[in-house]
């Protein structure tokens, strides 16, 4: 190799010794540091049942929420419950649409014979929005809240009994 090309081959910041320009290119950003915000080095996507896994736990710490989800769903839920490996459903009785920026939820919720049926919804949505914002970074753009029942208290739970004993 004659000592121009040579001198040009090594000496130039587009070409790396090993004579991969793109390996160099890799190399040298991983040197650079302030290369701008991290945020913007990249994307995150949130999972809809990420959403809607927190929305139901926020949901659930609201006094005066007694389930969620409709009489069918939550039966559903218990027997799945007792299924051994069975999961609790977290999410039953919550829907979300997640974006890229913003989400929106629906919630169905039973509350407690007594208590303020429009209270027991503003503290949800309050906490529900709170929870989601805080822990995703996403704006919560609605949140809709559908009462399904009221739990009187002498009503038995929805739960079937087990025929193991």
């Amino acid at each position: 190799m004659s000592d121009t090309a040579q001198r040009n081959r090594s000496g130039t910041p587009e070409h790396d010794p090993s004579g991969d320009p793109a390996e160099y290119a890799r190399k040298a950003s991983l040197g650079k540091r302030g290369g701008g915000d991290p945020a913007g080095r990249g994307r995150t996507t949130i999972a809809d049942g990420v959403v809607e896994k927190i929305a139901g736990l926020a949901a659930r710490d609201v006094l005066g929420v007694h389930a969620m989800g409709s009489g069918f769903s939550r039966t559903f839920g218990a027997v799945r419950d007792r299924v051994p490996g069975g999961k609790s459903a977290v999410t039953r009785g919550v829907k979300a649409e997640v974006g890229e920026v913003q989400t929106a939820l629906d919630l169905e919720i039973v509350v407690d014979y007594g208590v303020s049926i429009i209270d027991v919804a503003r503290d949800v949505r309050e906490n529900v929005i709170s929870a989601v914002e805080r822990m995703t970074g996403l704006e919560v753009v609605e949140v809709n809240i559908a009462v399904s029942d009221v739990k009187l208290p002498d009503e038995e739970e929805d739960e079937p009994e087990s025929r193991l004993q």
